[in-house]
């Protein structure tokens, strides 16, 4: 990826950060940021994250940010929509945060594909147990956002996402990465922010089988 320009999708979690930095450490130029959010509000997809705090992380980064909102209906048709404003800022090249799941792996793929762009994935071919270790390595913060409920305690949601949580999971048979959607981060600073996030938790809610901490940017 030297000097190659490319756009990273960004989710605002640990995956995400960490396939943009390992895409800047081989030499590629960060020049725009996608992130998907729900068609009826705010809230970025699976992460729940605020469009302030995207906004927030984005600054952070100094890297222009893209939103598309969308249902999971019409994912695909905004998801494409989004490349092809990329696409035409002479980008062709996009990071990806997944890890091993090949379902999802394929589709970046191929979906790129159909608007002449690549797909990278600078995190495949590392275990998952590698990625959370590099994650933390790197010097990355990061709250965890959401849990699945039955398979994530309740409890834990807001807890910083750290070697002792991971521990914990661990002993409780949880996959510290994270990748059968168990639990979602919000990263809060990391060697590519200008400067850390200010992100205070103020408790929890609970719908649709999912905690969600209420994030709130601080001053």
């Amino acid at each position: 990826m030297k000097e190659e320009p490319f756009f990273c999708s960004w989710s605002g979690g640990k995956d995400s950060a960490l396939a943009f930095y390992r895409a800047v450490q081989m030499g590629g130029r960060p020049e725009r940021l996608l992130t998907m959010f729900d068609g009826e509000g705010d809230r970025s997809k699976s992460h729940a994250a605020s469009e302030s705090i995207i906004r927030a992380q984005a600054d952070r980064l100094e890297v222009p940010l893209v939103i598309r909102r969308a249902g999971w209906t019409d994912y695909k048709d905004e998801f494409l929509s989004g490349l092809e404003e990329i696409r035409e800022a002479g980008i062709r090249t996009g990071v990806f945060g997944d890890v091993d799941l090949e379902d999802h792996l394929k589709w970046v793929r191929d979906t790129c594909a159909e608007k002449g762009m690549t797909a990278e994935h600078p995190l495949s071919g590392m275990s998952r147990k590698e990625v959370v270790e590099a994650f933390l390595d790197a010097g990355f913060r990061a709250l965890v956002v959401v849990g699945q409920d039955g398979r994530f305690p309740t409890g834990w949601v807001g807890r910083p996402f750290d070697a002792a949580l991971i521990r914990d999971m661990e002993e409780r048979g949880i996959d510290p990465c994270g990748e059968s959607g168990e639990f979602h981060t919000l990263v809060t600073d990391g060697p590519v922010f200008r400067e850390p996030l200010p992100v205070r938790i103020e408790g929890t809610t609970e719908r649709d089988g999912y905690t969600f901490a209420k994030a709130v940017l601080g001053e």
